[in-house]
């Protein structure tokens, strides 16, 4: 939003909207996300009982959107959502669910040659579609954590991203992440336990992987930074287009074909396992891809069982274990499913992110058969693109802490 259109927004009466996000049953749908298009941080979060609360000076045509991952999408005017309206989401699986399903070999078109043609044809429209300028993406990006069923809370980051194509190391692209806005999300009974892990500087220390530009970013920000970041689709093709054997077309349906390429990796004498699927969802026609998504399978076998350190061992509080269990957890095995997709859109003849989601499902295993199941879902939508003259920003307004916000949901 600019400086004027900001200032409008203050400069107009706030007016509050209450209201509820069900599911075509009547069940509130709990941790729906509710925010105005042109002012994402005035947003909220439902409660249990799907109740949101919010206040907007935006005039009453302004669009709302409201989502809640595996549901489809409602975009609505704010007028919409006066006299306590009741919204109703209907359930829309990932479409990574859809691709995997559809991802059948045709041993016709799978000849090694064939295969090595389509992938060239492939990379020559990827060249097209994809920019080589850098853009400018304002985003909401939402992460949530549950285990056993039941959320313990949701982080909502409202940012700004610059894609700068190919000058990230060995030819990716490099992502600068700022944030605006930061809210946590917490029923009153769990805020204690958040605070724990919160308050200190343990989750801010960052494995050096991630770079000397990131260094200084706080931990919130990292999840949303490399949420963002994953699934490097252009990359990711270009290393492994000579892998010919690994590559599999399926069945064209709709006008779409999916092309896949799987990786399995085994390491330290079979104790670390995984698989990734990469889905890459063609326009059957034009070859421009519709979607990229992923699949990664991890396994984790240790004999012996691993004691986790104390910034480690901190995040079991959140996990419904108690002090004891903490002190005799050694992880032992571990496994996890994630699902990432990545739907993008035209603009200006070029293609560009439009949504990220992922659902990941992991179980933890001790020595002493203490299992953790863990679900995080997330989402990342872009409600802004600039494609004109960006540029590069300062290292200075990367790295600069984002203030968060606590909020209760009663």
């Amino acid at each position: 939003m600019g400086l004027c259109a900001w200032a409008c927004v203050v400069a107009q009466a706030q007016v509050q909207y209450v209201g509820r996000v069900v599911d075509p049953m009547g069940n509130g749908i709990g941790y729906a996300t509710v925010y105005p298009v042109d002012d994402p941080i005035a947003g909220t979060a439902t409660n249990d009982e799907g109740i949101y609360r919010f206040k907007t000076g935006l005039p009453p045509t302004s669009q709302v959107i409201v989502s809640f991952i595996g549901y489809e999408k409602q975009t609505l005017p704010l007028s919409a959502l006066q006299d306590s309206a009741v919204i109703v989401l209907h359930e829309q699986p990932i479409a990574l669910e859809e691709t995997v399903i559809a991802a059948k070999a045709s041993k016709q078109r799978n000849k090694k040659k064939q295969i090595a043609t389509l992938l060239h044809a492939v990379y020559v429209q990827m060249a097209n579609d994809f920019t080589d300028e850098p853009y400018r993406s304002r985003i909401v990006s939402d992460v949530r954590m549950d285990s056993e069923g039941e959320a313990w809370g949701m982080e909502q980051m409202i940012a700004t991203v610059t894609n700068l194509p190919g000058e990230g190391m060995e030819g990716k692209d490099s992502v600068q992440f700022v944030g605006e806005c930061c809210k946590r999300y917490f029923k009153p009974n769990l805020r204690a336990l958040a605070d724990t892990i919160y308050k200190g500087e343990s989750l801010e220390r960052m494995d050096k992987n991630m770079r000397r530009a990131a260094v200084a970013i706080d931990s919130g920000v990292v999840v949303h930074w490399g949420l963002w970041r994953a699934g490097n689709i252009v990359y990711d093709f270009e290393q492994n287009i000579s892998d010919t054997k690994h590559w599999v077309v399926s069945n064209e349906s709709e006008g779409e074909t999916v092309l896949t390429h799987t990786e399995k990796t085994v390491r330290y004498l079979g104790m670390f396992q995984y698989t990734i699927a990469r889905h890459y969802i063609l326009d059957s026609k034009t070859l421009s891809v519709r979607r990229f998504s992923e699949q990664a399978q991890f396994a984790i076998n240790i004999p012996f069982g691993v004691k986790l350190n104390s910034d480690q061992l901190q995040i079991l509080n959140l996990l419904n274990m108690g002090e004891k269990e903490i002190e005799k957890f050694r992880l032992r095995k571990a496994n996890a499913t994630i699902q990432l997709n990545t739907i993008y859109h035209r603009q200006n003849g070029h293609l560009y992110i439009l949504e990220k989601n992922m659902v990941t499902d992991a179980n933890i295993l001790g020595t002493k058969k203490m299992a953790i199941p863990v679900q995080i879902r997330a989402t990342q939508r872009v409600t802004k693109q600039t494609v004109e003259g960006v540029q590069a920003i300062s290292r200075g307004e990367i790295t600069k802490r984002v203030k968060r916000e606590i909020v209760e949901l009663y």
